[in-house]
């Protein structure tokens, strides 16, 4: 044959080749450029699936109203939001108002004379409203009243006081611009006093009110629900795909969203990794229900995470639906305890975190939501 033949062949193995080589460039710049994408789409506020809970008090009174108890959570669908538990069984301390007609029921009966009179001081009436107001910042009064509430044993746990209504938890919504996900049709369905601008954060705030479905506790994770017909904003509002699988350390290039370090205003999307794998055991006070535990498959994360992150997300990149999924919520600090001066008692630096992995509600989370 002689050796042209050959060199023709050669010539067009190696065309072959560089065509091949140069799909397989285009198509991994494409799927970069797409996985980019998908982030910047994570942290944008216009289609980010993650916002903020907080258990507001007298939210149809812009002048009386306020904010406390603020916890990340995420839209899985069908206004179907999960954040985690913990916070739930908390104690406020003390409440920021109060019906009369509930405290008249419910803490009057079991006050002393001293003690009515130190509320009767530090809390007016609105005889309009029927309700009871704190009118003190004062540490030391507010410390006392907390101290009351102790001595009696009454609750004031925030699932507590939002299944009495003394406040409520509410999705809080923050854009530049004062449109409801630039919308104006669907801005408009929100009452006045469901909207405000924030001078702190300069951004404009919609509030839509959710309830408590279910809480896992032994998981550390709550499902919530916005209150309400309203499916056109309800669809107005990203949402996130879940994956159930039980990921190891093999699994890299985990992501956690989360509130950006300075704010809570902003929000973070960083790099983080499964260093390893446990089942869980942990007691977490609760003087009034009584002490329940944290229990389970949990993942022990490597990676960056912010005080005030718990009920954020942990997702990857799904190559088979393009886009990213959550797996896991971010639920406790993980210390590393350090000798300082021979003293170990109180001295943890955290710079590990413990998750929850969707996994361990797989069947109750099914029940309530199509996945």
């Amino acid at each position: 044959m002689g050796i042209f033949p050959y060199f023709y062949i050669s010539l067009l193995i190696g065309a072959i080749s560089t065509v091949f080589f140069m799909f397989l460039d285009f198509n991994t710049n494409r799927d970069e450029a797409k996985m980019t994408e998908s982030k910047r789409i994570l942290i944008d506020e216009q289609t980010s699936p993650l916002q903020r809970i907080m258990w507001i008090y007298n939210d149809d009174e812009p002048q009386k109203r306020t904010f406390e108890n603020n916890i990340c959570a995420f839209h899985i669908g069908n206004g179907y939001f999960l954040s985690v538990a913990h916070n739930l069984r908390i104690q406020a301390g003390y409440y920021r108002s109060i019906d009369e007609a509930l405290f008249k029921k419910e803490l009057y009966p079991i006050l002393d004379g001293s003690q009515t009179r130190f509320l009767d001081q530090h809390y007016f009436m609105d005889d309009y409203t029927g309700k009871r107001y704190l009118n003190t910042a004062d540490p030391a009064a507010l410390q006392a009243i907390a101290n009351i509430m102790k001595q009696k044993r009454f609750d004031t746990r925030w699932v507590t006081l939002s299944e009495k209504k003394i406040c409520k938890p509410h999705l809080v919504f923050q854009f530049k611009n004062n449109a409801f996900y630039n919308d104006s049709m669907l801005t408009r369905q929100f009452k006045e006093h469901k909207q405000m601008f924030d001078k702190d954060s300069h951004k404009h705030t919609f509030l839509l009110e959710v309830e408590l479905v279910n809480a896992f506790y032994s998981a550390d994770i709550a499902l919530y629900r916005i209150t309400g017909e309203l499916p056109e904003v309800i669809n107005k509002i990203p949402a996130v795909d879940i994956n159930f699988d039980f990921l190891d350390e093999s699994k890299d290039k985990l992501y956690c969203l989360q509130s950006s370090p300075s704010g809570p205003a902003g929000r973070l999307l960083n790099m983080a990794t499964i260093e390893g794998m446990l089942d869980h055991l942990n007691v977490f006070p609760d003087e009034i229900g009584g002490n329940y535990l944290f229990e389970g498959y949990r993942y022990l994360i490597k990676g960056y995470f912010r005080f005030g992150s718990s009920g954020a997300p942990y997702l990857f990149y799904d190559d088979e639906r393009g886009r990213y999924v959550v797996n896991a919520i971010q639920s406790e600090a993980s210390g590393i305890q350090l000798s300082i001066k021979n003293d170990k008692e109180g001295n943890f630096q955290y710079v590990n975190a413990i998750a929850s992995p969707l996994y361990i509600i797989k069947d109750e989370l099914e029940r309530y939501i199509n996945v």
